[in-house]
């Protein structure tokens, strides 16, 4: 059978309240204690203040000179003992003869106790049994004007007083004790009642193991979870914490914008840290800057969607040249069979001059592969949609430009910018100009349409979480190429600027950093 209570208000309750108690009786005892010492140290203190007062007087000691000395000073002691309240006052002659004393019967019989001390003029107080029982006296000596010893004053105070003094503390002290219970008591049951309340009547055991499976499932869930709580994120599971690279000691300052906001969005799209998020975030009701976000990362799927969309343009490109190529080869075929093979040659000499004289110039001007590819597949989809593409005559890549960037972040830059070129351009006079020139120390990036352009309000939004003005504002499968590449230009510490001149104009400029100082050069 359990002793204690299951659950943990209960348990909380019962051990405050046996700790009161037990700080309330030890207390209680402690104070019974010092109400007997303070009881005691004060009769020392009057007993010997009556003492030493009555030994002084001139009375006492002209009574003590004069014939009958009882007859003088038993009325003076019985006045004091009555008005002081203590048990008795002896005044003695120096061979223990008592002059005065309680019970008058006893006078003239002898003193009993020490009194070398009083006769070698000191004043001493002790706890001695006499004719009253124990008691705590004091006894000083009585002298002439001439410092002679005369006689002695013996008073004192019974213990059975004493003891009754200090007991009619005792109930004081127990209704203090019964009050002080009586209110933690009180203060702690509705400890308990806020308990049950906040902990819904579990048990440690259980508490315990709802928070194993909490953090179980914590560590378990793919998905980011985030709860934020006025304005700081409060918990940050390790999903979470993978894609965002925050935790709950994060400054308020270093979160994401899409975390601290107040509002509530489903499946809203945002671009940090190189990954692309698909984030949902719910305000908890009555909790002013409180919220749950839960974070999915859609980095891979996005970029197999924009594979799968470069390689469907691609396809595309191909098959209109396929197209192409075969219209010029019955061309080629027919006019040989007219007999006119001289035109036949000029013709595909002609079409295999444009097409190596494109792959020299790139090939030329940028030094790394990847890029050369990817500005020839460009090249094809802006002519397979009527698209006028070129590249600025001075351009000029070095192969130590990857230094700056990687190939992968170059494509990534690049591939970006001229599909949202190729889709912005202006459809009543295409054209897209792109312009690469960089090396080891430095690399800009420009990439030029017919199109109308963005004002800054537009650009700062594609670049922060992504949009689209070609399918109406914020879309799921579009819109975040700016962003991409504007987190690729911030890692680096670049800058991306859009403008309207001849055209619109968005530039790619990063200079190298210094791997020693860590700084940009």
């Amino acid at each position: 059978m359990r002793w204690y209570p299951r659950t943990l208000a209960g348990q909380v309750a019962a051990l405050a309240l046996a700790v009161v108690a037990v700080v309330v009786v030890a207390g209680s005892v402690l104070a019974a204690i010092d109400a007997r010492v303070d009881g005691d140290r004060a009769a020392r203190d009057e007993v010997t203040a009556v003492a030493v007062s009555l030994a002084q007087a001139p009375s006492t000691v002209s009574a003590l000179t004069s014939p009958d000395p009882s007859a003088i000073l038993q009325p003076v002691t019985d006045r004091i003992r009555r008005e002081t309240g203590i048990a008795f006052i002896t005044v003695l002659g120096p061979d223990r003869t008592r002059y005065t004393h309680t019970d008058p019967y006893l006078i003239g019989a002898p003193y009993i106790g020490s009194i070398d001390a009083a006769l070698r003029g000191e004043t001493i107080t002790e706890t001695y049994t006499g004719t009253l029982g124990p008691s705590i006296r004091t006894i000083t000596p009585v002298r002439r004007p001439d410092g002679r010893i005369i006689g002695m004053v013996a008073a004192g105070i019974t213990q059975r007083s004493l003891t009754s003094a200090w007991r009619g503390e005792l109930p004081r002290i127990a209704v203090t004790a019964v009050a002080a219970l009586l209110t933690a008591a009180a203060g702690v049951w509705w400890i308990r009642r806020r308990l049950l309340r906040q902990t819904g009547g579990l048990a440690p055991g259980d508490l315990r193991l709802m928070y194993d499976h909490h953090d179980a499932v914590l560590r378990a869930i793919r998905e980011g979870l985030i709860v934020v709580e006025a304005g700081r994120p409060a918990l940050v599971n390790a999903e979470a914490q993978r894609l965002l690279g925050i935790g709950t000691d994060t400054p308020a300052g270093d979160l994401p914008d899409f975390l601290t906001r107040g509002d509530g969005v489903s499946d809203e799209l945002h671009a940090e840290g190189g990954r692309v998020l698909l984030v949902s975030r719910s305000p908890v009701s009555g909790r002013r800057g409180s919220s749950v976000v839960t974070i999915r990362d859609r980095t891979e799927l996005a970029e197999a969607r924009g594979e799968l969309d470069s390689m469907t343009r691609f396809a595309e490109a191909l098959r209109s040249q396929a197209h192409e190529s075969a219209n010029r080869l019955h061309t080629l075929v027919a006019l040989v069979e007219m007999g006119r093979s001289e035109e036949a040659v000029r013709l595909a000499t002609t079409e295999l001059e444009l097409s190596q004289h494109l792959i020299d110039r790139m090939t030329q001007a940028v030094a790394e592969p990847a890029l050369v590819a990817l500005l020839l597949g460009k090249s094809a989809q802006a002519a397979e949609r009527g698209i006028a593409f070129s590249l600025t005559e001075d351009s000029q890549l070095s192969d130590d430009a990857t230094q700056i960037l990687s190939p992968r972040e170059l494509i990534t830059v690049v591939g970006n910018l001229v599909d949202n070129a190729l889709d912005a351009c202006d459809p009543g006079d295409p054209w897209v100009e792109v312009g690469v020139v960089g090396d080891h120390e430095a690399l800009e990036i420009v990439v030029a349409d017919s199109g109308p352009g963005m004002d800054d309000e537009l650009f700062g939004r594609a670049t922060a979480r992504g949009y689209s003005t070609k399918f109406g504002g914020d879309d799921a499968g579009r819109g975040l190429g700016l962003a991409l590449v504007a987190q690729v230009v911030s890692r680096h510490h670049g800058s991306l600027i859009a403008q309207n001149t001849y055209g619109s104009v968005v530039t790619v400029r990063i200079r190298a950093v210094s791997s020693e100082a860590g700084e940009t050069r």
